[in-house]
């Protein structure tokens, strides 16, 4: 469940009182585990997987209503964000919610012993002058900044920062408010028997705080464009690859240093999550990377990642229980031996698993304890979807395969109506060996395709926009996902 999809009043769901409803009836539920999407503060196309900065939080998350608590904005600030709108609408967000979170900052006391205590650590400090910097030098890209600006002279740095202190401690305000209000809602969950399972991207974007702060371990040119970028290579859904854009990783500097980037951003994560998934795992073995300038992704090449150094340094600082590892896709041998060292859970998708291939590892009795089993994940269309647009070979292959894996789980239960195989199909999620079960909610009420939340490699304003309503949490939904926990020992 990605927090903008929690059910709102203002636009998107956020940190307040629709997060904490929602951990209610996750309890109420007999659940354990609430996954989400990254936190950080979006970019252009408002992917959570290219953010403008990997440890900030989005501004959109703040919650309203906690901010008319605290005495920093208006009754009429709330009803000028009304907006139930069926899908987010970022552009609204973006011209109605910034004045308002100005406003608080306008009422917020940025003296307070508490606000420069906490200032004090330094953490959002790049942050905060990155943004302002985007803002003072017209929304460029910070490799089109001026020298000083870019290449981050301490001297120009301080000067900005001494000139722009307000825009700054705003920036900071969003920062200290999202933090705050986060943090509590965890220890909410917690407190409630909910554990908050994170991701992590592997890559970073070309024009963020994080390749601004430390383009050493980049690998970038001396005006601090990439001269490599990430990708992957073609196959037979893409004749021309994936072209992401994202800088890679210069791995000499990072095991020069320690692989102390990476350990701190696992760190970083491991402090607003319990868990983390780290997304495209596989790119932590070896990695697809392409000279900046390709039109497409056909002519790069492979790359090796010092991956034994890189975990031994991680194994010393970090708990490797509370990391997954997102190993879907083309998965060689290199990966499964870098999984079978780590010992990271895998994931499991049951929404790949009955395409007639028996020995196909997502069928629900190949799975193993140490993974994560799912429905289908934030890329993936929705059970109903994927039922809705399957060819009759493959809804053929699907309805014979749910009903071979029930029979061999024991289980008694029909797979004819559609409604009826995507019931069989997340009772054999509760029913098998994975240590942990994740459904995204859509596939719970057995919503279709417009309830998808991403579609990868589209340009679309339904991509990360999908949100749910009040009605959708009932009580009648809650005791039918407690059932199937206390049936199958979860």
């Amino acid at each position: 469940m990605p927090v903008f999809s929690l059910p709102s009043d203002f636009g998107a769901g956020d940190f307040g009182e629709t997060a904490y409803n929602f951990i209610d009836f996750l309890r109420d539920a007999g659940q354990k585990v609430w996954q989400v999407l990254p936190l950080s503060q979006t970019g252009c196309g408002n992917s959570p997987y290219s953010s403008v900065c990997g440890d900030s939080f989005s501004p959109y998350y703040i919650a309203l209503d906690g901010l008319f608590k605290d005495g920093l904005i208006k009754k009429q600030d709330l009803e000028s964000s009304f907006n139930r709108g069926r899908y987010v609408d970022y552009g609204f967000l973006y011209s109605v919610r910034y004045p308002i979170l100005k406003k608080a900052f306008s009422n917020f006391s940025a003296k307070s012993e508490e606000f420069t205590e906490w200032k004090k650590s330094g953490k959002y400090r790049d942050y905060a002058l990155f943004i302002a910097l985007k803002k003072a030098c017209g929304n460029k890209p910070f490799y089109e900044w001026d020298t000083g600006y870019k290449e981050r002279n301490e001297s120009a740095i301080s000067a900005f920062e001494k000139a722009h202190g307000e825009d700054t401690d705003f920036y900071l305000f969003l920062q200290f408010t999202a933090e705050k209000q986060w943090k509590d809602l965890k220890k909410y969950a917690n407190l409630n028997g909910i554990e908050i399972f994170g991701d992590l991207p592997l890559y970073v974007a070309e024009d963020s705080a994080d390749v601004w702060r430390n383009p050493e371990y980049f690998d970038l040119d001396e005006n601090l464009l990439p001269k490599r970028v990430a990708g992957v290579p073609p196959d037979y859904f893409s004749e021309n690859g994936q072209l992401w854009g994202n800088p890679v990783y210069n791995y000499a500097a990072l095991e020069k240093d320690g692989f102390t980037w990476w350990i701190k951003r696992l760190s970083a994560a491991l402090d607003i999550f319990d868990t983390v998934r780290i997304d495209h795992f596989r790119g932590l073995d070896r990695f697809y990377s392409v000279k900046a300038g390709e039109k497409t992704a056909k002519n790069g090449e492979w790359e090796k990642v010092p991956s034994e150094k890189l975990f031994a340094a991680v194994r010393k600082k970090i708990d490797g229980t509370k990391i997954v590892a997102e190993d879907l896709g083309i998965i060689d041998d290199g990966v499964k031996e870098l999984l079978r060292r780590t010992g990271y859970p895998g994931m499991k998708v049951l929404a790949f698993a009955f395409n007639g291939e028996k020995d196909n590892p997502y069928l629900p009795e190949n799975l193993t304890e140490n993974s994560v089993c799912y429905t289908g994940t934030h890329d993936n269309d929705t059970l109903k979807g994927y039922i809705d647009g399957a060819s009759a070979w493959d809804k053929n292959n699907l309805v014979t395969g749910v009903k071979e894996s029930l029979e061999k789980l024991g289980i008694d239960k029909k797979a004819e109506k559609d409604e009826e195989i995507i019931s069989a199909i997340i009772t054999m999620g509760f029913a098998g060996k994975s240590n942990t079960f994740i459904m995204p909610y859509q596939d719970v009420l057995g919503l279709g395709e417009e309830y998808r939340i991403n579609a990868p490699g589209t340009v679309s304003e339904k991509n990360w926009s999908v949100r749910f309503e009040k009605d959708d949490f009932s009580e009648e939904t809650a005791k039918r996902l407690k059932s199937l926990c206390e049936k199958y020992g979860r």
